[in-house]
């Protein structure tokens, strides 16, 4: 019995020693092939750590690029934010006051009146073709100069552009009052009671008839007034928000003009003008559909 049960034993041997030999093989891994796997492990890892690096670097590039791009399209709004001048409220006379153009009548500029207005701001340069581009993604003129004054708008499309502005930055901008153009092409408070916007000699102040070659010229290239305004006696007639009318002898506290009317107001003269349309109370009317070359406009808030 003990014989038959030794060789029952020593055939089980036999029999599971392939198996065991084949599990050994492959739990005890030779030490070239563990090297390859492992060196095959840390290239792959590599290459991921590559691709990570450089999705990384392409998602900065883009942060970056977009950034950039933000800053180049909010940059003329930043500006122009920054180009405001308050004007402090006051009381002046406004129309044609002696010395300044009292022998103009005719320019709808009488009878001169007392004017009293609350504080506002006023941008120191007129609207640019680089704003306008900026708003609008076209301009008037085939001629782009970006610090060229806009010209060729109507007073219908300063509405548009206005409202357009408004919905970037979020602020209020509009066109000024009549009455809040003259004060400040007066100089505000601290007005020296020149004729032309911050002179009596045109050609220090203003680009017209006789010194512009037919032509607009960059904002802010001739001396500013007391407030630091540019322009304000040439360059591009700048419409105002008024309706066009005969002014009122009484006394007035903050005007917008008369009710209604066919005409829109522009001030300040322009480039194909003459001298007399330069002064700081010569006015004039237009459809609010013309948009002849040299009308543009100015901001206020």
């Amino acid at each position: 019995m003990k014989t038959i049960v030794k060789i029952l034993l020593a055939t089980f041997v036999l029999l599971l020693a392939p198996t065991v030999q084949t599990l050994a093989q492959e739990h005890i891994e030779p030490p070239k092939n563990r090297q390859q796997r492992e060196a095959e492990a840390k290239r792959k890892k590599q290459q991921q750590d590559a691709a990570r690096r450089q999705r990384e670097a392409e998602e900065a590039r883009r942060k970056r690029e977009a950034e950039e791009n933000e800053e180049r399209r909010m940059r003329p709004f930043r500006e122009l934010e920054a180009n405001m001048v308050s004007v402090e409220g006051g009381t002046f006379i406004m129309g044609a006051t002696n010395g300044i153009g009292s022998e103009y009548e005719g320019y709808w500029a009488r009878p001169v009146h007392q004017v009293t207005l609350p504080s506002f701001k006023i941008c120191k340069y007129e609207v640019t073709q680089g704003l306008w581009l900026a708003v609008m993604g076209k301009t008037p003129t085939t001629y782009i100069s970006g610090k060229n004054p806009v010209e060729g708008v109507s007073w219908n499309d300063c509405q548009e552009f206005i409202s357009n502005l408004n919905r970037i930055t979020g602020k209020h901008y509009r066109l000024p009052t009549e009455a809040e153009w003259e004060y400040a092409a007066r100089g505000g408070n601290g007005s020296q009671g020149y004729k032309y916007a911050g002179s009596d000699n045109i050609d220090v102040v203003a680009w017209y008839q006789d010194n512009s070659n037919g032509q607009a010229h960059p904002v802010g290239m001739k001396r500013a007034n007391e407030l630091g305004l540019y322009d304000m006696a040439g360059n591009v007639s700048e419409w105002c928000s008024d309706w066009f009318g005969k002014y009122s002898s009484e006394s007035q506290t903050d005007p917008q003009g008369v009710s209604s009317g066919s005409e829109r107001v522009t001030r300040g003269g322009c480039y194909k003008e003459d001298v007399s349309y330069g002064r700081v109370s010569a006015r004039i009317g237009s459809m609010p559909t013309n948009n002849p070359n040299g009308f543009g406009l100015r901001l206020a808030e």
